[in-house]
């Protein structure tokens, strides 16, 4: 009996751009890649290299094979296939809110989904992603790319994705601290100011009106936010020094990626100072003792890929 394997290579996201709290996010041109071949006997072999490759488990707690496993239940496979070989190719940092963790997910139903020939479409490894990570926010953008807005309405996962009518380019600041989603969480009130949530559901909404319809004068203040980014700045020293040095510079706007601690600053790509703005937000940080290192990307328009699938010879 042959075994099949596939590669996948799954984007980087970056969720709330300041007001979008748990709503927006956009996928990003860094990338992980994945090797899965799925066996008929039990055993699970995974190896890991690039970022964070330490620091990722290597048995039944890694959430890839977690994700293969659950995908493989929902369709009816789990007894057919009881182990696999998993090869990863991080380029991800871990804990600094550039959606590993919604990157992992997605790779490993991805691939699943690919070598059970494809019984998902995309709109339900959504809500298996979702159920899996909680939100959709990360695990949205890495599935369909662009720029995602993200409902959930009665457990019910909803999903718009476009590419702006602006370009941007994006500067994104990986400082040389971990941070915990978890940890980043708990400083979150339960309940917030009426005049905060329709603070945020107005930049939200101006950001998503201004992007769509190529406006760049209604991006200048709309990725002001009220609901997270106050309440975690004292996580990330110096962060609101980092966003007004990103917008002096000739950024747009800059925003805490996901839940940090990556600053990410959102730069039109006709004013051509990125370098100017990645200089700035650098500087900014130093001033705190904080010393950080840039990530030039752009907006990655395709989502999750499977790159290749070929049957092997078991015995081989």
């Amino acid at each position: 009996m042959s075994e099949r394997s596939v590669r996948v290579r799954v984007p980087a996201t970056s969720a709330n751009l300041g007001p979008g709290f748990d709503a927006l996010g956009i996928a990003c041109t860094l990338y992980n890649e994945m090797t899965l071949t799925l066996t008929h006997e039990p055993g699970l072999h995974i190896s890991a290299r690039g970022e964070g490759a330490a620091y990722i488990p290597g048995d039944e707690r890694n959430i890839v094979w977690k994700s293969i496993q659950y995908l493989l239940e929902r369709a009816g496979r789990v007894d057919e296939f009881q182990g696999a070989r998993i090869r990863m190719s991080n380029r991800i940092p871990l804990s600094r809110g550039l959606g590993s963790s919604a990157t992992a997910i997605v790779a490993g139903l991805t691939a699943a989904n690919a070598l059970v020939d494809s019984p998902f479409s995309r709109d339900d490894l959504l809500q298996l992603a979702t159920d899996i990570e909680g939100h959709p926010d990360n695990v949205a953008p890495a599935i369909y790319g662009g720029f995602t807005v993200n409902t959930v309405t009665d457990g019910h996962v909803e999903c718009f994705s476009f590419l702006p009518r602006i370009f941007l380019r994006l500067v994104v600041m990986v400082p040389d601290f971990y941070l915990s989603t978890k940890s980043a969480r708990q400083v979150l009130p339960s309940e917030v100011p009426m005049k905060d949530a329709v603070f945020n559901i107005s930049h939200a909404a101006m950001m998503v009106a201004a992007l769509a319809r190529g406006s760049e004068k209604h991006l200048e203040n709309a990725f002001a936010d009220a609901l997270h980014q106050n309440y975690r700045a004292p996580l990330i020293p110096g962060m609101f020094d980092v966003f007004a040095a990103a917008k002096r510079a000739g950024a747009y706007g800059a925003a805490l990626s996901g839940a940090g601690p990556c600053l990410i600053a959102f730069v039109p790509e006709h004013r051509k100072c990125t370098e100017e703005v990645a200089a700035a937000m650098q500087e900014a940080f130093r001033a705190y003792e904080i010393e950080a290192r840039p990530l030039h990307l752009r907006l990655d328009t395709k989502g999750a890929r499977v790159l290749r699938r070929r049957d092997m010879n078991a015995k081989r």
